[in-house]
């Protein structure tokens, strides 16, 4: 069975409330128990990025919903590979939150666009914010 590791960026169309994150994330969480889908999202700065993990056809499908997903625009996806291993193998949505004047963001990324930098940069950037444990929010699997 081909494993992959997708990850994409979208802009918020509204305001990124906790209401609205929390909705998100119940519906993922459950989506992906079912489709045994592991990864993350982190969102804040009027971004989404998330990073989705599983069996090449169920994340496909989980991305395709994603993508026609009201709440959002702009979907671009930033990085698309074949993997072995999964990075987030214990969690089937972990939630990092950044805020506004996150000093990871602010002091080391300045001008930070994930819409301009490379996938692989961003990935990096994803499990930079997972290591520090930036209010990661993960019931897990």
């Amino acid at each position: 069975m081909m494993q992959i590791r997708l990850l994409y960026v979208s802009r918020a169309v509204g305001p990124q409330t906790s209401t609205l994150t929390a909705s998100i994330l119940s519906t993922a969480r459950d989506h992906n128990r079912a489709n045994r889908i592991t990864g993350v999202l982190c969102h804040g700065q009027g971004l989404y990025l998330q990073v989705l993990e599983g069996e090449r056809s169920a994340v496909n499908a989980c991305y395709a919903r994603i993508v026609a997903d009201r709440r959002h625009r702009d979907v671009e996806l930033l990085h698309l590979e074949e993997i072995t291993e999964r990075r987030y193998p214990e969690w089937f949505m972990a939630h990092v939150s950044l805020s506004d004047v996150d000093p990871m963001i602010v002091m080391q990324h300045p001008k930070f666009d994930p819409y301009s930098a490379s996938g692989a940069f961003v990935l990096q950037l994803v499990d930079k914010l997972v290591e520090a444990g930036r209010r990661i929010d993960m019931p897990p699997v």
